[in-house]
């Protein structure tokens, strides 16, 4: 069965760490549609090993077709996310989504993470997620089709994704619990909360720092399945889609796509795509 989408022209997103990978494609599909897109990032000058920044990726919005304010956040600040919330609201008139899209990355367990790296991934990733949330929420209340999306995985207990690496899961788990929390305390304000994550790995510089460079890129998907798996959620009929852990593949299917062909970065690799963590 196919649902039929609805356009994000004049809707307005934030979207945390949108300076690269997969923020930065969700903001371009947004842009395609003719969306409003707050690009909210720490990244305010390009590097060789950060490429793109808030300003770049707000020049590629506009030539998409988007309206575009990049704005330099640090999400773990409470103060300066509701600046820039209210900076957004009035720029564009509402905020209509937010995607929590910001992360940090440890992939190691208990023994040997320091405090200072746990303390980076947890406030980075889950609480960011509850400083964000809740500085938007004044703003989604007023919007006639608004959405909380968190980029966070379906909570696996097994003791086989426990065990390499549970401060990591801690934070990432804690990224969904929030957000299926909000699905259902926001739901009679009619803002729709879900949670969105690859079911292979895709092709971002975090994944090449983290995971293998160039080898682990050829297993992987480009981020542009992330974005069209968001805008299936985004533009889907109001209070339709709510409260759910989604994969990238699970949204797409959703609305009729299932041939992903297109979406691997080596055709040649279509058999040995890598599933992604937390995934059995």
């Amino acid at each position: 069965m196919t649902t039929q989408l609805e356009s994000l022209r004049g809707k307005t997103l934030f979207i945390t760490g949108g300076s690269r990978g997969i923020g930065r494609a969700i903001a371009l599909r947004a842009a395609a549609d003719g969306a409003n897109v707050v690009i909210a990032a720490k990244t305010a000058v390009e590097s060789d090993k950060l490429v793109g920044s808030v300003y770049s990726v707000a020049e590629e919005v506009v030539a998409a077709g988007g309206k575009a304010l990049p704005l330099i956040v640090d999400v773990r600040d409470a103060d300066q996310v509701i600046a820039a919330m209210a900076q957004a609201a009035e720029h564009f008139g509402g905020i209509d989504i937010l995607v929590n899209n910001a992360g940090a990355i440890n992939l190691m367990g208990v023994e040997h993470t320091s405090l200072k790296k746990y303390d980076l991934i947890q406030t980075i990733n889950h609480r960011a997620t509850f400083i964000c949330a809740q500085a938007a929420l004044p703003y989604l209340k007023k919007s006639t089709n608004a959405h909380i999306l968190s980029l966070s995985p379906p909570v696996n207990m097994a003791p086989h994704w426990l065990k390499p690496f549970s401060p990591y899961a801690l934070s990432k788990y804690g990224m969904t619990i929030l957000t299926l929390g909000m699905a259902e305390e926001f739901r009679d304000y009619g803002i729709s909360c879900n949670t969105l994550w690859p079911a292979t790995y895709i092709a971002t510089a975090a994944v090449a720092v983290n995971l293998g460079g160039e080898n682990t890129l050829l297993v992987s998907r480009k981020p542009e399945i992330m974005a069209d798996a968001a805008h299936a959620i985004f533009a889907s009929p109001k209070g339709t889609v709510t409260g759910h852990a989604f994969t990238d593949e699970e949204s797409l299917a959703r609305i009729g796509v299932t041939d992903l062909t297109h979406y691997a970065c080596s055709p040649d690799h279509l058999d040995k795509l890598q599933k992604d963590f937390f995934l059995d």
